[in-house]
């Protein structure tokens, strides 16, 4: 699951999801994704950016990703520097504009 409040940065994640050979489910924040993830059984994978509208932000929603559904892994993505502290454990952390292709690689990782 892509979770990301731009369209376009919305657009270049899911065609990177792609190219790692997943199939994305969009979320434009995270109370979007709190409702897509409590119908549904088979994300393995939270893609989400940091700074976005609604009643939490992406840090908010990789703890409650973590506490309800400890399985699923998480990638996190901001303009700005995220401290490690900041997230749950195993999550990981890229800095934008990020690599697509070290965000390929780690989803493929994650998802396997």
């Amino acid at each position: 699951m892509i979770v990301e409040d731009e369209p376009m940065l919305l657009l270049m994640a899911n065609d990177i999801v792609q190219d790692a050979g997943l199939h994305p489910l969009l979320a434009g924040n995270a109370d979007e994704a709190i409702r897509i993830l409590e119908t549904r059984q088979d994300v393995c994978v939270v893609f989400t950016d940091v700074r976005m509208p609604g009643s939490m932000d992406g840090l908010g929603l990789v703890e409650a990703v973590r506490e309800r559904w400890p399985p699923i892994q998480l990638l996190v993505v901001s303009a700005h520097l995220v401290k490690g502290s900041e997230l749950p454990d195993g999550a990981r952390f890229f800095h934008k504009p990020y690599p697509s292709e070290a965000i390929i690689s780690t989803l493929r990782e994650l998802a396997a």
